[in-house]
């Protein structure tokens, strides 16, 4: 009489042990799942960051293959395209995720950003018309200023880089690429000005430092300005400097400081020495 009280009592016992062994595995899923995610994120974000460009366009390749779908490895895709300097590539990632239902404001300025390094200039125009004149960001300004110098509309230009500096807490790019484009409408005054100024703002920003030399040297002015500068720098500044005076006729000077360019440089400066030969042959 006992045995089929035995038995049902271990059947259900059996059952018990079963469901919390199935629900304990599910629990361990779901955290498992969980690392996975942050891991996933974390591997994303070394990808775009610190990884070798072409492994990560690879990388993001074999996830976006593997999730079509997901709007956050086609950017991923877009952007290391960007950073491998494969822009022809990138441009139709980028209008992917443009047309992406997710899609912001900012996928389509990083799309105007990868038209302009491909060239494309007419396109990242129409690109960026397309954005609300309310979206207001230091990339889509400096984006804005860069195209308006292409067209050489100055006003606009200004005002776009007036803009993009007053956006951002690091300005010394846009002040150098604004010092730039006053250096080619042959305000050297005012290029010099900025360009000192993005220098100032971050002083390991070596094209603006040779930029400031063009713009002094255009002025006639063959004095290297306070900044620091490594040996090596300096070197090169003088280098640029007396290829300025040359060009402006004062082959005088310029020899002279071809000569102090190659006697600063800690190693043998060869494109000075011929330009010195050449001079002097």
């Amino acid at each position: 009489m006992r045995h089929p009280i035995l038995l049902s009592m271990c059947v259900a016992g059996a059952f018990t042990v079963s469901a919390c062994s199935e629900t304990e595995g599910q629990d361990v899923d779901r955290a498992f799942q969980g690392v996975n995610v942050v891991d996933e994120t974390n591997l994303n974000d070394v990808m775009l960051s610190v990884a070798d460009p072409n492994e990560a366009v690879a990388y993001f390749q074999r996830a976006v293959g593997e999730q079509p779908k997901r709007i956050d490895l086609q950017r991923g895709l877009a952007k290391s395209l960007i950073r491998a300097k494969r822009f022809t590539e990138a441009v139709p990632a980028w209008k992917k995720v443009t047309e992406h239902d997710e899609a912001t404001d900012d996928d389509r300025v990083d799309l105007a950003d990868a038209l302009i390094r491909n060239n494309e200039w007419d396109r990242a125009d129409t690109v960026l018309d397309s954005i609300p004149p309310t979206f207001e960001t230091f990339k889509r300004y400096r984006l804005e200023a860069m195209i308006a110098d292409s067209n050489q509309e100055w006003k606009k230009a200004d005002s776009f880089y007036e803009t993009a500096v007053g956006l951002t807490t690091r300005p010394a790019g846009v002040m150098n690429n604004w010092g730039y484009s006053k250096l080619t409408r042959g305000d050297f005054a005012a290029a010099e000005s900025l360009f000192s100024d993005a220098i100032r703002q971050d002083d390991s920003l070596f094209t603006a430092k040779n930029n400031l030399i063009l713009a002094r040297g255009a002025q006639q002015k063959y004095s290297l300005p306070v900044m620091s500068t490594s040996q090596e720098e300096r070197a090169q500044l003088l280098y640029t400097l007396g290829l300025s005076a040359i060009k402006q006729g004062d082959t005088g000077i310029g020899k002279g400081l071809l000569r102090d360019a190659i006697d600063t440089h800690p190693q043998h400066f060869e494109e000075a020495v011929r330009s010195l030969r050449a001079l002097e042959g």
